[in-house]
């Protein structure tokens, strides 16, 4: 399949395609480091231009009835679902994930979102509250202009993510892709376009730190949406607070999946390969603190290195090919640190190691103790580090003891235990016998370190959206003097 890789212009603003004023932005295919695209900065100046044509745009899609907001939503999410397999193409090459992922998790999970978000226009309203002879309603308004900035794991799938709930409840966007993949929320803007939505309403500035720093402390921003790491979402949370900006922070994990011994083990194992080594590890809500009950450690541990041992590596083009490379040789080199380091500290590398080039394989440790780097340092790779526990309680403790809290696994057949575990755990998201498993219709989000607001679901429209109450007086107004 021949993809065109270069887009008409690096930015989108206003409904057109513009080319960006700043550095040179090159586009890097993660398998074998070739020049897929070579985009260009926004300026500081473009950036206020995108928020100027979004402000400006904003006011007249609010006015719409929602159900006319939704059927642009709904029309996008039909165009993208018609061109899902050249648009995966396009985000294998972007992000160097395998294209039998991209097929059927990262354009089709954003088509969900805006379907979903779509199909819930028409409830959005507010309520009618009796005081008697009095009332009061309430509205629930949109913010104005939202500011997202993607991560380069799912860049696409955040993309819609964020946009989806913006706009159907009448907010405007100025979206901010990882400079590392930047090529799908252009052809985002250019679906939204298509399906119907107004000029100005989906804007698309690319570049690194400064640029988002210029987007996240614009005076028109009224909410900034997130998705990337700690200190990032720490710099963001601040530079809102100046301004009292809404801020949804979706951030950096180091989860806990506790199997315990009565556990399916071959659905266990499966599992701990989703939450480590789907998207070569880079995802944020992966369980890499795996802790497994003493009575079935070595099954368990055998069991995963059998089956790892099978995975086809290689150029993620290849649909055959089920793990593709790190997005970077930065990023791989922080990967290969961590190894090292398990390793100096004591920990068993009972699969995989450093690799070579862009490839770091599906590595697990095991016999680890909580206080090895290890255990406690998001890695954001395909690294396994497997711990032992020996009862519920000591689990429940050693699974909390982190400043993280994004998300977290159980596996039991014991339905009673796998309720009450998750009712304790310390994450914003938990699975009982699944794991990664995020469906637009429910609520992700982190507590601690992870993150602040919850994306996805009904829940997403009050992360973009303000309540107006409305005292009605139905008779005489009673004063004192």
């Amino acid at each position: 399949m021949t993809i065109e890789t270069q887009p008409k212009a690096s930015l989108y603003i206003d409904g057109s395609f513009v080319e960006g004023q700043g550095a040179a932005l090159p586009v890097l295919f993660p398998y074998d480091g070739s020049q897929i695209a070579l985009l260009h900065e926004a300026s500081v100046a473009q950036v206020a231009e995108a928020c100027a044509a979004a402000s400006r745009a904003q006011p007249a899609w609010a006015a719409l009835a929602p159900v006319e907001r939704g059927r642009v939503l709904l029309r996008a999410a039909a165009i993208i679902r018609e061109r899902n397999e050249e648009l995966s193409m396009l985000e294998t090459l972007d992000t160097g994930k395998p294209l039998q992922e991209t097929l059927v998790a990262d354009w089709e999970s954003g088509a969900a979102a805006l379907e979903y978000f779509g199909g819930l226009a028409a409830t959005l309203t507010g309520q009618m509250i009796p005081l008697g002879r009095d009332w009061v309603y309430t509205i629930r308004e949109p913010l104005g202009l939202c500011a997202g900035i993607g991560a380069w794991n799912y860049p696409s799938q955040i993309a819609c993510w964020k946009s989806a709930p913006a706009l159907v409840m009448g907010n405007a966007m100025v979206f901010k892709p990882s400079e590392e993949t930047p090529l799908g929320a252009l052809k985002l803007a250019e679906i939204f376009t298509e399906a119907g939505l107004p000029a100005g309403l989906f804007n698309v500035v690319q570049g690194r730190g400064a640029v988002g720093a210029a987007l996240t402390t614009d005076a028109r921003v009224a909410k900034v949406s997130l998705t990337g790491s700690v200190a990032t979402g720490q710099r963001v949370y601040a530079a809102a607070a100046e301004g009292l900006r809404h801020v949804t922070l979706e951030l950096g994990g180091k989860s806990p999946l506790i199997v315990f011994d009565d556990a399916d083990l071959e659905a266990a194992v499966g599992a701990a390969i989703m939450a480590n080594f789907y998207s070569s590890g880079q995802v944020c809500s992966n369980g890499t603190r795996v802790f497994v009950q003493e009575g079935i450690r070595e099954a368990f541990l055998a069991r995963l290195a059998e089956r790892i041992a099978t995975v086809r590596i290689g150029d993620p083009r290849d649909p055959e090919t089920q793990f593709g490379p790190i997005i970077n040789a930065a990023q791989a080199a922080k990967i290969r640190e961590a190894i090292a380091a398990g390793q100096a500290e004591g920990a068993r590398l009972v699969a995989g190691g450093p690799g070579e080039g862009a490839f770091v394989p599906p590595t697990v440790f095991a016999d680890a103790t909580d206080a090895m780097a290890i255990a406690r340092e998001e890695i954001f790779g395909p690294v396994l580090t497997a711990l032992s526990f020996a009862d519920e309680d000591e689990v429940i403790a050693r699974a909390n003891a982190t400043p993280y809290g994004l998300a977290a696994g159980v596996f039991t057949r014991d339905l009673a235990r796998g309720h009450r575990v998750a009712a304790r755990l310390e994450a914003g998201t938990c699975w009982i016998n699944a794991y990664n498993l995020t469906p637009v219709e429910a609520p992700f989000g982190g507590v601690k370190l992870s993150g602040l607001g919850r994306e996805n679901s009904a829940a997403a429209i009050e992360h973009y959206s303000q309540v107006k109450s409305v005292y009605v007086g139905m008779g005489g107004v009673d004063a004192p003097y």
